[in-house]
């Protein structure tokens, strides 16, 4: 009898041990993430779950106007990983149903950012009292102030109330969709898309801003700007050109499937030809992507050819072109990404593989090349939709140089 109970007990044990399981949910909904920029700074931004038929997680993450998608959670006990859709950017950790921890991680860039998120809060900064000012209109801008790397920005800001939504354009480009509030004197702007972990805090009165710009916890940079309606950047069409005792432009390097590609193969010849300087870690290179395959999509009869030159953090050639095609898979690039660089994306090691150029001074440039070969224009960084009535501008300056450089009567569409 003992025997029999023993052996019961033991088929109970191993019928127990066998049974999966029960996996872990996580609540559906609204969440708060927060990145810890500094000891004493965190970055909000919002996100909300739901889930697919399949039963997988479906996370959207959002900057003001701008939605991004994300479709590639796993989860494994309460071990939580989660893919950005483009970049190389990861949220890894823990979670129990209404709450997450651990870090934000890029490892081509070697960077890290501590990171929780609890289920249910919508207040992306907390609001203690009514605006005192009005941040609406146009900021001249300085960044990393009183120091030789001091650069230009310009600040486009609508306020309502508390809520305030803009960005700051610089000449290589814009900081994207930002968001946040103004409290009291005091304004708080947030962003994360996936790469950028930006958070910009500043105390307000009617004509300045006195603030700090944290770029993850790699980056702080003070700021100094004043109402100016009238202010403008150079023209980025002006920053970036060929350098004495050149006439052409011209490259050698190797698209996704090793091949080595030149500006005088013949799928270039005759035609016209932009030449994009881009990184796949690059926010604004992926909105002028995005713009790109747009338009090439719209426009099918153009005899226009474009070609990207990728310069790549990703420490290996099999990482970089990895990345590559995830760009190009998930944008729907038809044209050829060459890896131009691998391993860094710094600028002077880059105008080093094109020498013709005064220098490399923004991801992305892109360069307007005629049917004769000649080159007619060079457009350092890029507007992209975050910036409003300057991305639209953009688009139909854009339509308008094709149209003279392809000799196309008929309307391009931009738009």
């Amino acid at each position: 009898m003992r025997r029999i109970c023993v052996l019961l007990l033991t088929v109970t044990l191993l019928v127990a041990s066998c049974k999966k399981k029960e996996p872990k949910n996580l609540a559906l909904g609204d969440w708060l993430g927060k990145m810890e920029v500094s000891d004493s700074q965190i970055l909000p931004f919002n996100f909300t779950l739901s889930r697919l038929e399949d039963g997988n997680y479906l996370m959207k993450i959002y900057n003001a106007e701008e939605e991004i998608t994300v479709d590639e959670i796993s989860i494994d006990g309460d071990s939580i990983h989660i893919r950005m859709p483009i970049f190389d950017g990861l949220l890894i950790g823990t979670f129990t149903e209404k709450r997450m921890e651990g870090n934000f991680v890029e490892e081509s860039k070697e960077r890290s950012v501590p990171f929780t998120a609890v289920h249910g809060d919508k207040d992306r900064f907390p609001v203690k009292e009514d605006a005192t000012v009005n941040i609406s209109g146009i900021w001249e801008t300085y960044f990393k102030v009183n120091t030789e790397g001091e650069y230009p920005a310009k600040g486009i800001f609508m306020q309502n109330g508390n809520d305030v939504k803009g960005t700051f354009r610089t000449k290589t480009g814009d900081y994207r969709y930002l968001e946040g509030v103004v409290t009291g004197d005091s304004l708080k702007l947030s962003a994360f898309d996936g790469s950028h972990v930006f958070l910009f805090m500043a105390q307000v009165t009617d004509s300045t801003l006195d603030g700090t710009f944290y770029s993850g916890r790699h980056s702080v940079e003070e700021f100094l700007a004043a109402r100016n309606e009238a202010f403008e950047l150079p023209d980025a069409d002006s920053l970036t050109y060929l350098r004495d005792g050149y006439d052409r432009f011209d490259f050698s390097f190797p698209d996704t499937s090793g091949k080595m590609v030149s500006l005088s193969d013949p799928q270039f010849r005759g035609k016209t030809v932009l030449v994009q300087i881009m990184g796949t870690w690059c926010p604004n290179c992926l909105d002028e992507t995005r713009f790109y395959v747009d338009f090439l999509e719209k426009n099918p009869d153009l005899e226009v050819e474009l070609v990207a030159l990728a310069f790549e953090y990703a420490k290996t050639e099999e990482k970089a072109f990895e990345a590559i095609n995830r760009l190009k898979d998930r944008t729907g690039a038809d044209y050829p990404i060459l890896l131009a660089q691998y391993g860094t994306s710094n600028k002077q090691k880059a105008n080093e593989k094109l020498p013709m150029l005064n220098h490399i001074l923004s991801y992305p440039t892109t360069i307007y090349i005629d049917k004769n070969g000649e080159v007619k224009k060079i457009h350092t960084g890029f507007n992209g939709p975050a910036t409003g009535e300057k991305y639209e501008q953009f688009k139909k300056q854009f339509a308008e140089t094709i149209q003279e450089l392809t000799q196309e009567e008929s309307r391009i569409s931009a738009d």
